[in-house]
C-alpha cells in the first residue's frame, strides 16, 4: 500500500510541475482567447444565419454576451484543476481557493445576466420587467463577490500554519494520502468534463457541472478530516478541519439556492471560514497549554508515587548489623 501511494504521489508530482510551468500557463491564456474568439465568430455566424440548424452547431446562440460565458466557464474549469493540485498544500489554502471559485462563479452570473439584453448596444428601462431584473443580478452578483473577494484577504491573513503531524515522516505520509487524493479527484473531475461535454453534444447546455464538483468537494473534505485523524487526533483541528469542509457545504448549497440568496451564502460562507480560523487561533493555545499542564500534572503525580514507594522500600529493609 506505501509503495502505491509514493507511486501516485510520483504521478501527481510529475502532473503538478507540468501544470504549473510556464509552457502550460501560457497555453491556457493563449485556448481563452482563441475561444472567447471563435465564440464571438460563432455567435456572429448564427446571427447571420450562416450556421446550420441541427447538430450541435444549431445551438449557438445569437447574441455576443454569451462568448463572455464561455471564456469565463473554460476559465474556472483551469481553476479548479488549479484547486485539485492544491489539496496537498493546506487546509486552510484549499478552502481559500474554493472561495475564490465562488467568487468568480458570481461574476460569471453576472456578465451571464447580459445575455437577457436583447439589443447591441444595450439599452433598457424601468418597463422592462426582464431587463430589470437582469441589472439587479448584476449588482447583487458583483457585490456578493466583490464582498468574498474582500473577506479573502482577512482569511489568509489570519492563518497560521502548523504541522498536526508529531514527526517529519508522519508529514511525508499525510501530505502522499493528501496527494493520492488529490489524483483520484482530478480523474474524477475529467470523468465529468467528458459527461458534460457528452450531454451538450445531446443538446443539454444546462448540465450543472460547478455544481457536481463541488458535491465532490465536500466528499473529499471530509475524506481529509477522517485522514488527518490518523496523524493528529486533537479536536482543535479535528473542528478546524471539519469547519472548513461546512464552509464547502454553504458554497455547494449556494450553487444550488435561488438567486439573490446566492451570494449572501457565499458571502456567509467566508464569513464562517473567518470564524473557524479566528476561534481556532484563540483556542489553540488555549488547549495546548492544558495539555502541557496536565502533563506536567501526571509527571509531578508519577515522580511522588515513585518517592513515596521508594520511601516505603527504605521503611522495610532491616538495618545493618
Amino acid at each position: 500500500m506505501t509503495l502505491l501511494k509514493r507511486r501516485i504521489a510520483r504521478l501527481y508530482d510529475t502532473l503538478e510541475a507540468t501544470w504549473e510551468s510556464k509552457a502550460t500557463e501560457r497555453g491556457i491564456a493563449t485556448s481563452l482567447i482563441v475561444s472567447f474568439f471563435l465564440a464571438l465568430a460563432l455567435i456572429e455566424l448564427s446571427r447571420l444565419g450562416m450556421l446550420p440548424d441541427e447538430g450541435l452547431l444549431g445551438l449557438v446562440p445569437t447574441n455576443h454576451f454569451y462568448a463572455i460565458d464561455v471564456a469565463f466557464s473554460l476559465f474556472l474549469i483551469f481553476e479548479i484543476i488549479g484547486l485539485i493540485f492544491g489539496l496537498a498544500t493546506s487546509v486552510a489554502d484549499t478552502a481559500g481557493k474554493q472561495l475564490e471559485i465562488f467568487s468568480l462563479i458570481l461574476l460569471r452570473q453576472s456578465f451571464k445576466e447580459l445575455v437577457h439584453f436583447e439589443k447591441e448596444p444595450i439599452e433598457w428601462s424601468m418597463d422592462e420587467p426582464e431587463a430589470v431584473e437582469a441589472v439587479q443580478l448584476v449588482v447583487v452578483d458583483a457585490v456578493g463577490a466583490l464582498a468574498i473577494f474582500a473577506l479573502l484577504g482577512g482569511f489568509y491573513a489570519l492563518q497560521k500554519h502548523q504541522n498536526i503531524t508529531s514527526s517529519v515522516d508522519e508529514l511525508r505520509q499525510f501530505v502522499h494520502a493528501k496527494k493520492t487524493l488529490a489524483t483520484v479527484l482530478l480523474f474524477i473531475f475529467v470523468i465529468v468534463l467528458l459527461y458534460g461535454g457528452y450531454e451538450l453534444l445531446q443538446g443539454n447546455t444546462q448540465y450543472p457541472l460547478f455544481e457536481t464538483i463541488f458535491t465532490v468537494f465536500i466528499f473529499s473534505d471530509v475524506l481529509i478530516v477522517l485522514v488527518s485523524l490518523r496523524y493528529g487526533s486533537t479536536y482543535h483541528v479535528v473542528f478546524r478541519n471539519s469547519g472548513f469542509a461546512v464552509a464547502t457545504v454553504m458554497i455547494r448549497l449556494a450553487l444550488a439556492g435561488p438567486r439573490y440568496l446566492d451570494a449572501l451564502l457565499g458571502v456567509g460562507a467566508a464569513l464562517f471560514a473567518i470564524g473557524v480560523t479566528v476561534a481556532y487561533n484563540y483556542v489553540t493555545p488555549v488547549l495546548e497549554n492544558d495539555v502541557k499542564a496536565r502533563a506536567e500534572r501526571a509527571a509531578l503525580i508519577q515522580s511522588e508515587g515513585n518517592e513515596s514507594a521508594e520511601k516505603q522500600v527504605d521503611d522495610t529493609e532491616p538495618s545493618a548489623m
